[in-house]
């Protein structure tokens, strides 16, 4: 037994690459990486969910705004081909909107207001109001587009923000790695130094270091990953209204909003990095012996 075991493990690499550092260090990169990959696609859908009900949402001022005055203007507007829905704001929610800047009981006339939600975001409002004009003079629509604007822009600078932290894990993975390569190459100099004397190439003992090392990261990720699945799961369920879904959302429901492809290719992305870096590292080791 003790000798297949050596025949198996010629380096002795389980005994100098053991311990759980390295895979405790892997396992919180991938901890963040995972919180990284679910932070991109909540603001993606948050974004993309807002985006579209503001693109497709109009508001118009209507002045001087009798309840005869608003009807014709509702009218109007729902006569529009491009126009979904339009409906009177009620004078209630008006004024607890209006609550916060002009107070309880607002001096100055306050304009009504009419919601609006287009058939096709694509639409000019500006023809809209145009043409509302024309019927009720004085109106005033306002589009969301300025707003759509920044919305698109915070989602790609999130997206931009999650792909810089996944780059920086990598990074810091691959760092982990090669210094845990270097201190097995010193811990089995005088083993490798010996058969690299007898005519092992170098291709098989840094293929012993990279199997190794790459099965310790891949082994870490995964732990990590496991760990941020019922984190993950919880913020899910919490932004689960802010995404449309109902409010009393079930567990499984919470998982399977997941990212789950970007969580089940972080192990073997791992086990790339490590596999990489530690062949690199060892064949670069092995080209300064003499």
């Amino acid at each position: 037994m003790a000798r297949r075991r050596y025949s198996r493990d010629p380096l002795g690499l389980r005994r100098a690459l053991s311990g759980w550092l390295l895979p405790g260090l892997v396992a919180a990169m991938a901890l963040l990486a995972a919180l990284a990959l679910a932070g991109a696609q909540g603001a993606a859908a948050l974004a993309e969910r807002w985006q579209r009900g503001a693109a497709a949402a109009v508001t118009v001022q209507v002045p001087n705004a009798d309840a005869a005055r608003l009807d014709r203007a509702v009218a109007a507007l729902r006569a529009m081909p491009e126009v979904a829905e339009a409906r009177a704001m009620d004078a209630d929610r008006l004024e607890e909107l209006l609550r916060p800047w002009l107070g309880g009981n607002p001096a100055l006339p306050v304009p009504g207001v009419v919601e609006v939600r287009l058939r096709d975001a694509r639409a000019d409002p500006v023809l809209i109001g145009d043409r509302l004009a024309t019927a009720i003079p004085g109106a005033l629509v306002e589009a969301h587009g300025l707003w759509v604007q920044r919305l698109a822009a915070l989602a790609r600078s999130l997206q931009g923000l999650a792909l810089a932290v996944l780059l920086l894990v990598a990074l810091v993975a691959a760092a982990v790695v090669a210094v845990a390569t270097r201190a097995g190459l010193a811990a089995r100099r005088d083993a490798i130094e010996v058969l690299h004397g007898l005519g092992a190439r170098d291709g098989d003992i840094a293929g012993r270091f990279a199997t190794r090392l790459g099965l310790l990261a891949a082994g870490g990720a995964l732990l990590g990953t496991l760990a941020a699945v019922p984190a993950l799961a919880l913020l899910a369920d919490l932004a689960g209204p802010w995404l449309g879904a109902a409010a009393a959302t079930g567990t499984m429901d919470s998982l399977s909003r997941l990212p789950w492809p970007g969580l089940v290719a972080l192990p073997p992305t791992a086990f790339l990095v490590g596999w990489a870096t530690a062949q690199a590292t060892v064949r670069r080791w092995l080209h300064r012996l003499p």
